[in-house]
């Protein structure tokens, strides 16, 4: 695999930071996307849920106080939702190329590199 990898993050997720050690670790080069600074749009998180391969709901951190009220919302909601509340979402999740892995548990981001 040759494509730059890219991790979406929040700095104080301990899971984010043992994926970015791993990270380090490997000697990949790699972009780190903090989306809490830089906010995911709808179209970039419906794109990385493609990459995911994987249902909106998993993508959804049920334990957050505001996911109760989601529990009826149809997919559109719920990306619409986590837009607009990032803590809404399952972090972190590491891109390269056409494939995407939420990495919980961090060893996840194995499976992108060389």
């Amino acid at each position: 695999m040759s494509d730059r990898i890219v991790i979406y993050q929040k700095p104080t997720c301990s899971k984010c930071r043992a994926t970015l050690s791993l990270l380090k670790e490997s000697g990949e080069e790699f972009e780190s996307i903090n989306y809490y600074e830089t906010p995911l749009t709808i179209e970039k998180l419906r794109e990385l849920i493609q990459k995911l391969d994987m249902p909106v709901r998993d993508l959804l951190r049920k334990d957050e106080p505001s996911a109760g009220n989601l529990s009826a919302a149809t997919d559109d909601e719920i990306i619409k939702a986590m837009v607009e509340n990032p803590d809404l979402i399952q972090r972190p999740i590491v891109v390269r190329g056409s494939e995407a892995r939420l990495c919980r548990p961090p060893e996840n981001v194995m499976e992108l590199l060389k």
